[in-house]
């Protein structure tokens, strides 16, 4: 047996179970369920400190009720990626209880030829999965020990690409026992992002990146992934997750293409924050929001 460490615990979160616990409930305590049950859901990725608040808006929608899978896909930050990757792991560490990874599900992706093996070097590093990890246990404990979770490390896709993975998820996606967890902050704003697009007529630079986030926001909500693939060439706003988006997209583009239409499939976003209200050329920011997918 194989575990993937928890090797964020303690620097981006809450290290102790107890402690940790109690904070999550406190942030879900805080939200609302009035788009649920979530088929899938966007939730941002940064330190619990900047983030934690917003994501509960996107576990509150959460049903463990008939939840078997939870897939969860993240971008890849510090490893170089044209695909996707699966862990090797059998179980991923968290504070609260270990997750068990689906192992057949691995076998079953792996064997469509479009996906490579993660090591655990690339594995421990990367945090956009990991800091999803205490939501779902702690969403999912009526539950444990009864689900399993799919990791995968989502690499730079073309467009291509983002559609032939989202058609290969599609069938997931529309099976009411998986749970699909996008991983995703916003914009990223500031010299030390190299991206600093000011839009005047909105006066004040935070103001401004809120309105270039919710551009794409809603074409998110609109499930439009032709719309949303056209606004990142058009602005490349430095959506850390827009190919995990664009995955999820396109797999919603697949089931509607089979169904002959949207067939009562709704996305809402629920929260929206930033770590700093940049001011200045010299300030900058992270955005985060957090949003549900449900099938009526």
């Amino acid at each position: 047996m194989s575990v993937r460490r928890a090797t964020h615990a303690g620097s981006w979160y809450k290290s102790s179970g107890r402690v940790l616990s109690s904070e999550l409930e406190e942030w879900l305590n805080n939200a609302d369920s009035n788009h649920s049950p979530a088929r899938a859901i966007i939730a941002p990725h940064a330190g619990f400190t900047y983030c934690g608040a917003c994501g509960a808006h996107a576990y509150k929608q959460v049903d463990p009720t008939h939840i078997k899978r939870v897939f969860i896909l993240g971008p890849s930050h510090r490893f170089a990626l044209r695909g996707c990757a699966l862990t090797q792991t059998t179980y991923y560490q968290t504070p609260l209880y270990n997750l068990r990874v689906d192992k057949e599900m691995n076998e079953t992706l792996y064997a469509t030829g479009g996906f490579d093996w993660m090591n655990i070097q690339t594995d421990e590093a990367e945090h956009s999965i990991e800091m999803h990890l205490p939501y779902i246990a702690k969403v999912m404990e009526s539950k444990r020990d009864m689900f399993t979770i799919v990791p995968v490390l989502v690499g730079s896709l073309d467009w291509k690409n983002e559609q032939r993975y989202g058609r290969l998820f599609s069938q997931y996606l529309e099976d009411p026992q998986n749970l699909f967890i996008v991983s995703s902050d916003f914009c990223h704003w500031g010299h030390r992002f190299d991206y600093e697009f000011y839009d005047a007529s909105y006066k004040s630079i935070h103001k401004s990146i809120e309105a270039l986030d919710r551009m794409g926001m809603d074409l998110i909500s609109s499930l439009d992934a032709h719309g949303f693939h056209d606004y990142l060439k058009k602005y490349s706003n430095t959506i850390c997750g827009r190919h995990p988006i664009a995955v999820l997209l396109n797999a919603v583009e697949d089931i509607k293409l089979r169904r002959g239409g949207e067939n009562g499939m709704s996305f809402k976003f629920l929260s929206y924050a930033q770590s700093n209200q940049c001011k200045s050329k010299g300030d900058s920011s992270v955005s985060y929001a957090a949003g549900a997918l449900v099938f009526s």
